[in-house]
């Protein structure tokens, strides 16, 4: 398993809801996990190792073993002011920009084993949230960020675009 890098379509598209546990659910986190921890993520969607799943990682620490799994993610609530913060995405490397987040959210989702579950998040980790539940509806930061800093980060994108093609051919 490895990152997947923009503007691969898988990124770009919705993923898929999943209806009951994976029998390969086991092989797939441990998968995640492992890419998570080489890349020193905090949070990390199924679409960026390739899989059009809806499944995600969050690590409010980045320590190892802390990551929470969430199935069928979706925000069913958003709390507080917007506020700026700057993000990266493992799929987009070596940009970084402003996005405008929800300060909390309320999430529902599934665990591990298949369970119904709910989870309030602030600060870090709903900025987490809402990136990672944005790259299950085929969203990326990118377009999200402040337009300065779009073009400040025009010729990276475009290197990422370059490369993409170059791998295709």
């Amino acid at each position: 398993m490895r990152i997947v890098y923009y503007p691969d379509p898988v990124l770009l598209k919705p993923a898929a809801t999943l209806e009951a546990v994976p029998e390969d659910l086991a092989t797939i986190l441990e998968g995640m996990r492992h890419v998570m921890k080489l890349e020193r993520g905090i949070g990390l969607a199924a679409p960026q190792v390739g899989l059009s799943l809806r499944i995600i990682l969050v690590s409010e620490t980045g320590e190892e073993g802390d990551e929470q799994v969430l199935i069928n993610p979706e925000i069913v609530k958003f709390e507080g002011k917007k506020e700026w913060g700057e993000e990266g995405c493992l799929s987009f490397p070596g940009i970084w920009g402003e996005v405008l987040r929800h300060e909390r959210v309320v999430v529902r989702y599934r665990d591990e084993s298949f369970a119904e579950c709910e989870m309030k998040a602030e600060e870090l980790l709903a900025r987490v949230l809402q990136h990672e539940i944005d790259h299950l509806d085929g969203k990326v930061f990118v377009a999200k960020m402040r337009e300065s800093d779009r073009i400040r980060n025009k010729a990276r994108l475009q290197e990422l675009r370059d490369n993409f093609e170059t791998l295709q051919a």
